[in-house]
């Protein structure tokens, strides 16, 4: 299966940006998204001609069938993004992960055309404790009333939602769940991201409570291959993937520490109060991932983020 045309939801994104990149030169990307969030301007992408940015929203079902018709697959990543986001807009959350999902797959099966789609979850889903979790482990679904759980809950409803429309009319459907991917062009809130910009600019690095929440991080490309290799197996479908790299995994704090020492910076770290709900540990399995898609992470988190930190010095002053 190799999919001439490739439709991202939230296509200007960070993924969606890399992955664009990738795809050009051998497919044509229809990149559809609010523009919220914009890694595309500035990445030169846009003057590709194999490269077509729609502005929409995914609750717009019109607008969104319209840019359907053209695709062989769809890879649907738009979503609220950031953990300040959401818990400042949590019913906007809800609203573009289900309805904006139902809409996606609405249009998709409607067009009679499209070869794959790719539904993007979330390690969320897992819940605040996630040690070497795989697809089959019960997910955690948080107490009603606080919103970080929100986004959550709405994308393990978009998996659900993807899967049964495999399973009732025959979309060719799977799931992807990222867990914690960083690298360069990344836009937002990520911690990485956070603690990059600050550290070349010796800036004082803020860390929630004692830093000493335990994450996996995964680089950018490692996850691109990931998708392009959904896009082309037909043994994806059906199936939900965790894509991570377990072998980078790090407390809060070692990460800042990490970062300033490969940034050669004097940043200082500062720790301080939140009282928000946060995910202390966060691991995945990755074992079903290499045995149907034989994906393996390639780099390791050194490596990434001396890539990185490369990037945005170059980067920053524009």
């Amino acid at each position: 299966m190799s999919p001439k045309t490739v439709l991202i939801t939230g296509g200007a994104g960070f993924i969606g940006t890399a992955l664009t990149r990738a795809l050009v030169g051998t497919h044509k990307v229809v990149a559809f998204d609010t523009l919220r969030r914009n890694a595309l301007a500035g990445s030169g992408l846009l003057d590709h001609p194999d490269v077509t940015l729609v502005k929409g929203d995914v609750r717009d079902y019109a607008a969104l069938a319209e840019a359907v018709k053209a695709a062989d697959a769809v890879v649907h990543m738009a979503s609220i993004a950031g953990v300040d986001t959401v818990l400042r807009d949590p019913v906007l959350t809800m609203e573009v992960s289900i309805e904006g999902t139902m809409n996606v797959l609405r249009a998709a099966r409607e067009s009679g055309r499209i070869r794959r789609f790719i539904d993007f979850s979330t390690s969320e889903v897992f819940g605040r404790y996630a040690f070497r979790v795989g697809e089959g482990d019960v997910t955690q679904l948080g107490a009603v009333g606080e919103a970080r759980w929100t986004y959550a809950v709405s994308k393990l409803a978009t998996e659900h939602l993807s899967y049964n429309y495999f399973k009732q009319y025959g979309l060719p459907t799977c799931a992807i769940r990222p867990f914690n991917i960083y690298g360069p062009g990344q836009v937002g809130e990520g911690a990485v991201h956070h603690f990059v910009v600050r550290a070349i600019q010796n800036e004082r690095i803020t860390i929630h409570n004692e830093g000493d929440q335990i994450r996996a991080w995964c680089y950018i490309d490692d996850i691109v291959d990931a998708i392009r290799t959904c896009l082309e197996r037909d043994a994806a479908v059906g199936h939900t993937f965790n894509i991570g790299n377990p072998r980078s995994t790090v407390t809060i704090y070692n990460l800042a520490r990490l970062i300033i020492r490969l940034a050669g910076s004097s940043s200082e770290v500062e720790f301080v109060r939140h009282d928000q709900a946060d995910v202390e540990l966060r691991i995945p399995n990755i074992e079903k991932a290499a045995r149907i898609l034989g994906f393996r992470p390639r780099v390791d988190l050194e490596e990434g983020l001396t890539r990185t930190i490369k990037w945005y010095r170059e980067h920053l002053g524009r």
